[in-house]
């Protein structure tokens, strides 16, 4: 006896009624999808398309509307999303915690984007930290992480860390380094630093599903930097310390079941490999051959790795 006739059998005995019947049929059928996913990326790209309008309308419009004006109105979309989620959100924990509807979390996160618009403004008219501007980033920064630990919100850390990251860049700039390398090393040490914050936040106990948050911003931020080194005088020391990270992502992405820096390590490695060997080849058709096959052989081995972990799983 299939489902369906089963599911016929309790709606004639009443066991379950006409409603429950057809929403169970429609589940087994495969006649329901789940747009969880589309309506969380809409939201998003909603968020975005309001603050860039207000963020343009201000740039645009400053002159007429005046400083009272846009400072008040802006101050009032913060205050007003603030106390949303303020008086909407459970009880702090440290533990992970729901969130208390669907759209709680993008109220949270268009507050967090109001008020970089507002410094922006604050600091373009009047210009309070002048040569200190960037430490407005380092100040959002903060903010971000207080709000993002309070609510439990991981899109509010990812703009956190990358606030921090636009202000550690922004620092090292300030020093008149034109070289890219200051930049590449503090990339480097960036990501490090965040991948010790947030495993430590983890072993305290605070928060600990944000360590993958950290440690995939972490990650990201120093694949790109090893890679970016490819192309400098030391090109050596940077290959060898990208397939000493890439190894470590692999095998510890194994370990820990996290598919994702499996494939961080995979495809980074593969391109920093692949720099050193197309340098090496001097004619067009060889190197266009050599990546043409062996990019083909790391999507079959990444597709692989993917249907393994989806069956152990």
């Amino acid at each position: 006896m299939t489902v369906i006739e089963r599911l016929q059998d309790w709606n004639r005995a009443g066991i379950v009624t006409d409603a429950q019947y057809h929403a169970l049929s429609a589940l087994v059928r495969n006649e329901r999808f789940s747009v969880f996913l589309e309506l969380n990326a809409l939201l998003y790209l909603g968020v975005i398309a309001v603050v860039g309008g207000l963020a343009w309308t201000v740039q645009t419009h400053f002159t007429s509307l005046g400083d009272f004006f846009i400072l008040t109105v802006l101050s009032l979309f913060l205050a007003g999303s603030l106390f949303y989620c303020f008086s909407r959100a459970t009880a702090f924990s440290v533990e992970q915690t729901a969130s208390p509807n669907f759209v709680f979390d993008y109220v949270l996160y268009f507050a967090c984007l109001v008020l970089s618009v507002e410094l922006g403004y604050l600091e373009f008219n009047f210009q309070w930290l002048q040569e200190a501007w960037p430490n407005y980033l380092l100040f959002s920064s903060i903010i971000f992480f207080i709000l993002a630990h309070r609510f439990d919100n991981r899109l509010v850390l990812s703009l956190a860390l990358s606030t921090l990251a636009g202000w550690c860049g922004l620092s090292v700039s300030r020093f008149g380094f034109i070289s890219s390398e200051p930049v590449r090393l503090t990339a480097i040490v960036y990501g490090v630093f965040i991948a010790i914050m947030g495993t430590a936040l983890h072993r305290q106990g605070l928060k600990r599903h944000f360590l993958e948050t950290y440690l995939h911003i972490a990650a990201n931020v120093v694949f790109l930097a090893l890679v970016s080194g490819m192309w400098d005088g030391r090109k050596v020391f940077y290959l060898a310390a990208l397939i000493l990270l890439a190894s470590v992502a692999i095998v510890l992405g194994v370990r820990f079941r996290r598919f994702a820096f499996v494939v961080y390590g995979t495809v980074f490695g593969y391109i920093g490999v692949s720099i050193q060997i197309v340098s090496g080849i001097h004619e067009f058709t060889a190197a266009l051959a050599y990546i043409v096959t062996s990019g083909l052989c790391v999507i079959i081995a990444i597709a692989v790795l993917a249907r393994q972990f989806g069956r152990d799983e």
